[in-house]
């Protein structure tokens, strides 16, 4: 009996320590702490930017205002994905990777730990910048400006943050399997924001379960397509779930 309890409470400790660790890593690392930053500081300074120059305009000819409220959020998903890259990439510089590892040894402890972190932070960044950049837009809007309690808005938020959330595990997940945040960047930037629309435009109802077109139902007042606000989100979250079991079974099974 006391050895199962003294098992569980080590087991409790060098979960909370590694956890911990995963998190001194992303504060010192100028690369992930300046990306999660960038989630929130390019989403906010592009919308109030956007709003205060134009937003009646666009409250007047947008056809649905409350995905035009999360406009900027094209450029803060961006920056998550380039959190979630320089987060697991990191660990393959200069030999890092075998450092963690005699730290600790087992692989999947380190790399859930990893990814809940990513995914903790994301979503905690997220969510305060999806809630401030809406709010932040919507200072601009006069008569025309939307409210928390308006049909939509406030799933809005909260679906927003987890998107970024899921786009930075995403993210993490591929760099965990191509060991390169360069390699990653290259495919991804592009791919969310010039082949989605392309593809989108030759695929057809195919091109709602891209995850970029399907999480960002969340966003829209009224669903576009065969998917609904959350079954869209569920979308990327599968996506990413998919990449980031990729890169759990690429990291037990390669050298380091």
């Amino acid at each position: 009996m006391s050895t199962t309890v003294s098992a569980t409470v080590s087991t409790t400790a060098s979960t909370t320590a590694v956890l911990h660790s995963e998190w001194i890593k992303i504060r010192s690392l100028r690369g992930s702490l300046g990306s999660l930053v960038a989630v929130f500081v390019a989403t906010v300074a592009v919308t109030t930017l956007v709003f205060a120059t134009v937003g009646q305009a666009e409250a007047d000819g947008g056809d649905d205002r409350l995905l035009g409220a999360f406009y900027a959020l094209n450029f803060g998903q961006i920056a998550a994905l380039a959190f979630g890259a320089t987060t697991v990439s990191s660990e393959y510089l200069n030999g890092a990777l075998r450092v963690s590892l005699a730290a600790v040894p087992d692989r999947t402890l380190f790399y859930a730990a990893k990814t809940a972190v990513v995914g903790a932070c994301g979503l905690v960044v997220g969510t305060a910048t999806t809630f401030t950049a809406f709010l932040a837009g919507q200072a601009f809007m006069g008569s025309s400006a939307l409210r928390l309690g308006d049909e939509g808005a406030l799933r809005a938020c909260v679906g927003g943050g987890v998107y970024l959330a899921l786009m930075a595990l995403f993210a993490a997940g591929l760099t965990a399997v191509l060991r390169s945040a360069v390699a990653v960047l290259s495919i991804l930037v592009p791919f969310l924001l010039i082949v989605s629309f392309v593809v989108g435009d030759l695929a057809g109802p195919a091109a709602d379960f891209l995850p970029d077109r399907a999480g960002q139902q969340v966003l829209r007042q009224d669903a576009v397509g065969s998917l609904g606000p959350w079954t869209g989100l569920a979308v990327t979250a599968a996506w990413a779930g998919a990449a980031v079991l990729a890169g759990w079974w690429t990291v037990r099974r390669r050298d380091a």
